[in-house]
């Protein structure tokens, strides 16, 4: 008797011992793949972003080629590729070209800045600074320099860390978009993959918090990256109409802050300041209304373009894709609403479970009617 119960303890104990270390197998093997996959967890989260916010495009243009699905990869690819190289191409260009004449101007000692205008001192705070400095500049740029070795190196090492970053972005989404273009090649079998997932981990309500998934994603694409297009559009339209100098770079950098959820003010503050030094009273305070109202109209678009079509409130999208941006980024705008949309739904569902309880024990004789679909979503 006793060596039969030390034989089951030690069968029990090996058995115990094989499941640790299969365990243990798996779990170094998990880590090992994500350290792995790490540099290109963002890559992958950004075309995965990418696919399911233009998906319903590229039906569309997959119909417009009869059913062709890889022709509409291509297409797809190459519109996504020239949206993101054209603009930089042309911008690069200019600021080289930009550069390399204002380099050979201040080499040559021949750069010639236009004094200040009257006005400047007029400025609230910063008004006879900013004109000290601007006549300095205007009687002698290259003294200036000179005088200001220090500031203009620190101010030169922050805009080239500053390119070189935005260089590295603009990388990462062209290796994004081809991840996208490979997940919208086998579209059906990634959703399958998600569903699949999703079941494993909430069950029968899996398939909804894929949907639930897949329409915050293109929500916040509309009501974040489509806000910021039309604002970023609509400023470049206002300092066209007035000739502020380089019109579309600096619609680029309102472009850069509305994404990041930041008011355009920032950027739209200092060319008013531009604009009323030397435009009439009547053209820059028309310039000012509309460049304050282009800042503030996304108070107006947000609660009708965010959350819409999603069945989470407008608020839980906002404050996640606001937090997620703040946590990890621009990828964490569209990362961080979906998690906040689906932990909204979760708690709704556990919150309901009570009742459904209560429910089923105040009328025990109904409960074999009760069906999986009559239970909280």
């Amino acid at each position: 008797m006793n060596v039969s119960n030390s034989k089951g303890s030690n069968n029990g104990m090996r058995k115990a011992i094989e499941i640790a270390i299969n365990l243990g197998v798996i779990f170094i093997i998990l880590v090992w793949g994500l350290m792995i996959l790490k540099p290109f967890i963002p890559l992958i989260l950004w075309g995965a972003v990418i696919a399911i916010a233009s998906y319903t495009p590229f039906l569309k243009l997959q119909s417009v080629f009869k059913g062709s699905k890889k022709l509409a990869v291509i297409v797809f690819t190459l519109i996504g590729l020239s949206i993101v190289i054209v603009p930089t191409w042309i911008f690069s260009g200019s600021m080289i070209e930009s550069t390399t004449t204002l380099g050979a101007h201040i080499s040559e000692g021949t750069l010639q800045i236009p004094p200040p205008s009257e006005g400047v001192r007029d400025w609230p705070l910063i008004g006879e600074k900013v004109y000290f400095v601007w006549s300095e500049a205007a009687e002698n740029f290259t003294l200036f320099l000179q005088n200001n070795a220090s500031q203009v190196k620190a101010l030169s090492t922050v805009l080239l860390s500053k390119i070189a970053n935005a260089g590295l972005g603009i990388l990462q989404l062209v290796f994004s978009i081809l991840i996208a273009a490979a997940f919208l090649s086998n579209a059906d079998g990634a959703a399958r993959v998600m569903q699949r997932f999703f079941k494993r981990l909430a069950g029968e309500q899996g398939s909804k918090l894929v949907n639930l998934s897949v329409a915050t994603i293109r929500s916040v694409a509309v009501g974040v990256l489509g806000i910021a297009l039309i604002q970023a559009g609509l400023a470049g339209v206002g300092m066209i109409a007035v000739g502020v100098p380089a019109a579309g770079l600096w619609a680029l950098f309102v472009l850069i802050v509305a994404i990041a959820q930041l008011p355009p003010w920032l950027i739209l503050g200092p060319v008013i300041v531009y604009v009323f030094s030397v435009e009439s009273s009547m053209v820059a305070s028309i310039f000012m209304v509309w460049s304050l109202i282009v800042s503030f109209l996304d108070m107006v678009l947000k609660p009708i373009m965010l959350g819409r079509g999603v069945a989470a409130p407008m608020l839980v999208i906002l404050l996640g894709a606001i937090g997620g941006m703040i946590m990890s980024g621009i990828i964490g705008l569209f990362v961080g609403a979906v998690v906040l949309a689906i932990g909204y739904k979760l708690f709704q569902a556990w919150l309901m479970m009570d009742e459904v309880d209560s429910d089923i024990n105040v009328a025990p004789e109904a409960s074999t009617d009760l069906e999986s679909d009559d239970l909280p979503n």
